[in-house]
């Protein structure tokens, strides 16, 4: 199994500095996107905390097979899915410890999405609306679901386009890492083909460029860096109203 990985973050055209960052760690098989929230740049706080304890965790738990987990063991998960969780749920944690013992950085928050692979097998772990997307053979499926104000009116009643145009609280999203001293984490998991690509995107590309627009362009581009940058470019010509960052994730199952 070998991974391939590409990322890129952008302020975008109407904001003064960027709140995402991202973790790609091809050595443990190991990629993120947090979208941080919070201002005086408290929300970059948040996200670069969430990228760099995950990452953190991952590295010493591969050194460490013995190493004591600050949580326990879902019986329900496999150990591959209890790692992954585990290792958001620390970064959850850190942020509302540093949140609740600063004021500066009180109501400080980011969203976190993840994509892990082991044992020939893709685990995604998310919180909030930060989106995992999957390419297989020129067609894209969205694998993670908006903890977002909108997708649950969405789940409870039928909306029109024009309705979900208009929403009012758009922005609002009901889980995020830092929000709470505990956070429930969604894993998914996925048994990958030989040239499946994984996208992991910030609200500024999926707010921005279409479902359609993306396919379209990972379906023309193999090379994961210059896709990237195309997937940027879409969001920023079509507005660019937010930190914009993208990272793609090519499985190989040699």
């Amino acid at each position: 199994m070998r991974i391939e990985v590409a990322g890129i973050t952008h302020v975008g055209m109407k904001r003064n500095h960027n709140e995402d960052n991202y973790l790609l760690l091809p050595e443990e098989n190991l990629c993120c996107v947090a979208d941080g929230m919070g201002g005086h740049s408290s929300g970059e706080i948040a996200s670069k905390i969430a990228v760099d304890e995950l990452g953190e965790f991952f590295r010493m738990t591969s050194r460490d097979a013995e190493a004591t987990w600050p949580f326990k063991m879902d019986k329900t998960r496999n150990y591959d899915e209890n790692r992954l969780a585990t290792g958001i749920k620390l970064a959850n944690a850190k942020i509302f410890e540093r949140a609740s013992s600063d004021t500066k950085y009180k109501g400080m928050g980011t969203t976190i999405v993840t994509v892990y692979f082991a044992n020939a097998t893709a685990y995604v772990g998310h919180v909030g609306d930060s989106r995992v997307y999957f390419f297989r053979e020129g067609t894209l499926r969205q694998i993670t679901e908006d903890h977002s104000l909108l997708n649950d009116y969405l789940k409870a009643k039928k909306l029109s386009p024009e309705e979900i145009e208009n929403f009012p609280h758009k922005n609002v999203i009901v889980r995020a890492l830092g929000m709470k001293e505990s956070v429930l984490v969604d894993v998914a998991r996925l048994e990958p083909k030989d040239n499946d690509v994984f996208l992991l995107c910030s609200d500024g590309l999926s707010g921005m460029v279409t479902d359609p627009q993306i396919q379209e362009v990972l379906s023309r581009t193999s090379e994961l860096e210059k896709a990237c940058s195309q997937l940027i470019d879409l969001a920023n010509a079509a507005g660019g109203n937010d930190n914009v960052t993208c990272v793609l994730a090519r499985y190989h199952g040699e």
